[in-house]
């Protein structure tokens, strides 16, 4: 879900080719589900291999990971531990609305009603084990770094960015900043252009930097009150927020009541939640990270990349081997330009 208060947030416009050079860590499961809930057939289905393995990720993944290795940018994909127990809560009503958009997609398919289908089959999306080993296999033969968080993904890319082991963390929503993140860029995607909501039209879209400091210099805040602004709104931790109070009301309490303890009392905490507001705070202040994971790149292993792509789930084996050729010519083209090896 992510927390929405980035209309509150200052944004600079950026290019790709800016973050060339630079090490991003990306939260893998959100990318990886955003490839399913979007690389779809007309109806809302998965793409599939001929064994009935779903595919789509695997797309999404290699095309938009080849694209930004070929503009030079160093992605490292960070993947959830153990969710803390408030998240689990939320898991577990987002897997209860997936049952029931299930449902609802068999009543359309029966219907032969294709929107609903379509509609109904995103909102049924499963990021699943075995997508997130095939996942991994991808990365690893891309020669990129493969980092396992003890507890979110999301947290543990943000703790990379702060301690500058990497540059920026690549997200949609401002979730990297409560955990603190430095930079966080968003849009960091391929086509350029994201498809309008309710319309077969498309807008044109840029990456764009967020800087933290920024941030709170802008809305003449503290890192604790940007998460206290967050938990008003709603967050993974307390999804909903507090009834009424949305991100420009929620900035305004904050810097009247400048406590969490006066702030929660205001906004009526208690009544809203079964469980106390420190235990959300904490959750950002002192997210369960590891400083034991090496950032290292290696050299792309074609063989184990047409293997698994082709080999296992009938990737076009002319179009991988194109994406192999041409990021070796993009390192080439580096190395001539005396910018070094393609990851150094």
């Amino acid at each position: 879900m992510g927390v929405q208060i980035t209309e509150l947030l200052p944004r600079k416009e950026a290019k790709l080719e800016d973050f060339s050079n630079k090490v991003v860590a990306i939260d893998a499961a959100n990318h990886l589900y955003q490839f399913l809930t979007t690389i779809r057939a007309p109806d809302g289905a998965f793409f599939t291999d001929s064994k009935g393995n779903v595919t789509s990720h695997l797309i999404g993944l290699f095309t938009r990971t080849t694209h930004l290795m070929k503009l030079g940018i160093k992605p490292v994909y960070v993947f959830d531990g153990e969710a803390p127990k408030l998240k689990k809560l939320e898991i577990r009503k987002r897997a209860e609305a997936k049952e029931a958009a299930i449902e609802k997609y068999a009543a359309a398919e029966k219907e032969g009603n294709v929107e609903e289908m379509k509609k109904f089959a995103v909102r049924s999306t499963r990021l699943t084990q075995e997508m997130i080993s095939d996942a991994k296999e991808v990365i690893d033969a891309l020669g990129l770094p493969v980092i396992q968080s003890p507890g979110e993904g999301e947290a543990q890319a943000s703790h990379m960015v702060a301690k500058k082991d990497a540059y920026a963390i690549a997200s949609q929503d401002a979730d990297s900043l409560l955990f603190g993140a430095t930079r966080v860029v968003r849009n960091l995607s391929i086509e350029g252009k994201r498809k309008q909501a309710g319309s077969l039209g498309y807008n044109r879209v840029e990456p764009e930097l967020i800087l933290l400091e920024e941030v709170l210099s802008s809305l003449g805040i503290t890192q604790q009150q940007l998460i206290c602004l967050a938990m008003l709104v709603g967050t993974d931790y307390n999804t909903g927020g507090i009834k009424g109070i949305g991100p420009k009301t929620a900035l305004k309490m904050v810097k009247e009541q400048k406590t969490p303890g006066k702030i929660f009392a205001a906004a009526g905490w208690g009544g809203r939640f079964s469980y106390p507001w420190q235990d959300v705070l904490e959750l950002f202040e002192h997210p369960k990270v590891t400083n034991d994971y090496k950032i290292e790149f290696g050299q792309i292993n074609a063989a184990k990349l047409v293997k698994i792509l082709c080999g296992m789930h009938d990737f076009s084996e002319q179009r991988v081997e194109k994406q192999i050729e041409e990021l070796g010519n993009a390192a080439a083209t580096k190395r001539q330009k005396g910018l070094g090896d393609f990851f150094n």
